[in-house]
């Protein structure tokens, strides 16, 4: 017998690096490094997320250009994607994964009343799904 489910709200990050509307490609690039993190959410002055911007969408903006360093300035939410797909972290880990892949998207932010409450990633719903098969739940007498 295995656990029943595991929630957003479990495995979710909750201390995330933002963009605003404004930051540019610099911005989201230098965020990712120091970070540590493939994509980022922006958000608008009342913490809506109005974007997700991924490290992919700024390779393939930089691919088409040819030239990164012209990319600098740009704001990096035209690169990314607007109105991200985004959920509620009383979702279960498994439904929010089919609805990552069924979308093609590898970061998905998690929002209470609209505003930005954390993000996960593909990676990390497969990696709670993994630990929740493994923890059997003790024998009842």
């Amino acid at each position: 017998m295995y656990p029943v489910s595991v929630t957003l709200a479990e495995v979710m990050h909750v201390h995330i690096p933002t963009l605003s509307p404004e930051s540019t490609f610099r911005d989201a690039v230098d965020k990712m490094d120091i970070y540590q993190f493939p994509g980022l959410v922006v958000v608008d002055h009342d913490k809506v997320p109005v974007a997700v911007v991924t490290e992919g969408d700024l390779v393939r903006a930089s691919a088409q250009n040819r030239a990164t360093v012209s990319l600098a300035g740009h704001r990096a939410a035209d690169f990314g994607t607007p109105q991200p797909t985004v959920a509620n972290p009383a979702m279960e880990v498994a439904d929010a994964l089919d609805l990552m892949v069924s979308q093609s998207i590898t970061l998905l932010p998690i929002v209470m009343e609209r505003k930005l409450a954390g993000v996960v990633l593909r990676v990390d719903l497969m990696q709670a799904l993994l630990l929740d098969a493994a923890t059997p739940l003790p024998d009842r007498d």
